[in-house]
């Protein structure tokens, strides 16, 4: 292993100055172990590094050594259920114990938070990488499927709501009935960050399925270039329906509503993420013409299973 930086390398919080070096370090760092003929075009015109830090300044960190930047790393609370990353660093000083010390301070995040349940998204056939989580006592379970489909603007279109749709007025309880939705599959799940993070940053919109006044199911969207879909795409950043009888024609139901919302945005890709342990929603998504681009790991703190259960229909990834 390469020389230690030691004192040299500081970590601190981000600040909106450092955006830009971090989004380099970012695409530099998985387009190159990736070997993508030039590494940065990683990502395209996606964005997972402002979005991230507008939507919670505290919870993104640097590595800098003097005044360069040369990894950086975020944390993401879900109430609950806390994860990390992207962690990226700078090709030129990998292997030099940089990851570990920016993984440091999200281990104190977890803390402060008081999450039960704490993971990440890592290469499956990495074993560098999972042998650096395992470190801070991250286990490696079911492999999580980034999965696709084109968008069919024939398709029948079904009713739903939108968030960007409810009044001001509505908006607090509306957030309240999608934590209490989330509640149910896993105490303390609370998603309304990532809602309020769309709707703030105009990320996309996020699709209400309800049945009267019970909310059924919801779908975090982020729509096109500049958010975490990038061209062309909508991305299921988190997507989830009551447990019980009939949800699986729920969850049905909301994907369909996630392909319609794409396609009045003129988008023709819908991606989303699902970890395998949840079976159910994984083999309802192959029905409706999901098709796996590519995989990793799910490391869970604890070996905490968490919400990954068969039963379990929620869409989402930790990438």
């Amino acid at each position: 292993m390469a020389e230690s930086l030691g004192r040299d390398l500081v970590i601190r919080t981000l600040q909106e100055s450092d955006l830009a070096a971090a989004d380099r370090v970012f695409r530099l760092a998985f387009g190159t172990f990736l070997r993508l003929p030039n590494p940065m075009d990683f990502y395209g015109d996606g964005d997972m590094i402002r979005t991230r830090w507008l939507a919670d300044p505290s919870a993104a960190f640097g590595a800098f050594l003097g005044r360069e930047l040369i990894g950086s790393n975020f944390g993401t609370n879900w109430g609950s259920v806390g994860f990390l990353g992207p962690l990226t660093v700078h090709p030129d000083f990998w292997d030099r114990g940089i990851a570990k010390r920016l993984l440091e301070p999200a281990m104190d995040l977890f803390a402060k938070w008081v999450t039960t349940h704490e993971g990440l998204y890592t290469f499956a056939d990495s074993p560098k990488h999972v042998a650096l989580y395992q470190k801070f006592g991250f286990f490696p379970r079911f492999l999580t499927a980034i999965m696709s489909k084109p968008v069919d603007p024939a398709r029948e279109t079904p009713r739903f709501f939108k968030y960007s749709g409810v009044a001001a007025t509505g908006r607090a309880s509306c957030l309240n009935a999608c934590r209490e939705l989330t509640g149910e599959i896993y105490a303390g799940l609370d998603v309304q960050r990532e809602i309020v993070a769309v709707e703030t940053q105009r990320l996309g919109d996020t699709i209400l399925l309800w049945d009267n006044s019970r909310l059924e199911g919801l779908a975090v969207c982020h729509c096109g270039p500049g958010t975490e879909a990038g061209k062309t795409v909508c991305f299921l950043k988190f997507a989830a329906v009551r447990p019980g009888p009939g949800a699986d024609k729920t969850f049905g139901r909301l994907l369909e509503s996630c392909e319609a919302l794409a396609a009045s945005e003129g988008l023709s890709r819908l991606v989303a993420g699902v970890n395998t342990g949840r079976e159910k929603a994984y083999l309802r998504m192959m029905a409706h013409g999901f098709q796996t681009n590519i995989q990793g790991v799910a490391m869970q703190r604890h070996n905490h299973p968490g919400y990954n259960r068969p039963e379990v229909y929620i869409v989402d990834d930790w990438r």
